[in-house]
């Protein structure tokens, strides 16, 4: 994206160690990249605000948001405001994000030739929620009774359901779902802080079947780009439509995770 000489990039990162690095990565590539760190934690709702501030007090538009953070199969946990840490991180987190952008996203789309998209990275974990899809009753536990894996798929679920709920609820803007594929990236530190004994094997075979970062984000450049990139669609690799679980073609459970979000996020006064 960088090389499409874009006025602005905001790298958003936990790590400015880690930020700098991937800036410094992109401009062996493109030396003139307008790229700027911001500092984010997902599983802080107060970090996050001041993120979203400090990109809306700095820019008048914002095309495109990709949220694309994301953590998986992690030991039971809280976020810092009481979620189950893998929906508060993965899902929470990045629905406030989106909220507080929003503003400056409505108003792009409304410049003559906008095309303003919102990218939600969701995974095939979708498949693997409990039953129901949500359990919305322990969301503000950290669920130890449920797998881990079960948490992860309950909040790439809400990812993808979210993505439906926007399209919904803003047609000015696309909403596009996507699953990038299994990528060779550091998402596999859940697991391996989850069963420390499967830390050394996954690495391994993380790097014989697993594909590149490259072309993991793929699909992701095709929702944010492409003009044949639909609003409220799920794309699976590569750039293929697809229809999802049962759960994720439920537009009651749709409607569900939008009304429960919108209220925590209302008394938590964002």
């Amino acid at each position: 994206m960088a090389k499409h000489n874009p006025s602005q990039i905001f790298l958003a990162a936990r790590s400015e160690d880690k930020a700098n690095a991937a800036i410094a990565e992109i401009k062996e590539k493109v030396p003139n990249a307008a790229v700027k760190f911001v500092e984010l934690d997902l599983t802080d709702f107060a970090s996050i605000k001041k993120a979203a501030d400090e990109v809306t007090n700095s820019t008048e538009r914002l095309d495109i948001l990709m949220n694309n953070a994301g953590i998986m199969a992690t030991p039971p946990s809280l976020t810092k405001n009481g979620y189950e840490i893998q929906f508060g991180t993965n899902h929470m987190g990045h629905a406030l994000l989106t909220r507080l952008l929003l503003p400056t996203m409505e108003k792009t789309a409304k410049v003559p030739g906008a095309d303003v998209r919102i990218v939600n990275l969701t995974s095939i974990g979708h498949n693997w929620p409990a039953k129901g899809g949500i359990c919305f009753d322990e969301l503000k536990t950290d669920m130890r009774s449920t797998s881990t894996w079960a948490r992860y798929g309950q909040s790439k679920l809400a990812n993808l359901l979210y993505a439906k709920g926007l399209a919904a609820h803003y047609p000015d803007i696309k909403c596009i779902a996507v699953h990038p594929g299994g990528v060779n990236t550091g998402l596999q530190r859940g697991p391996a802080a989850t069963w420390p004994w499967v830390a050394t094997p996954m690495r391994l075979l993380s790097s014989v079947l697993m594909t590149t970062a490259a072309n993991g984000a793929l699909t992701q450049l095709f929702a944010a780009t492409s003009k044949d990139a639909k609003t409220g669609t799920y794309y699976a690799p590569t750039a293929k439509e697809d229809s999802g679980s049962n759960y994720a073609r439920d537009e009651k459970l749709v409607n569900e995770l939008w009304d429960y979000t919108e209220k925590e996020l209302d008394v938590a006064g964002y």
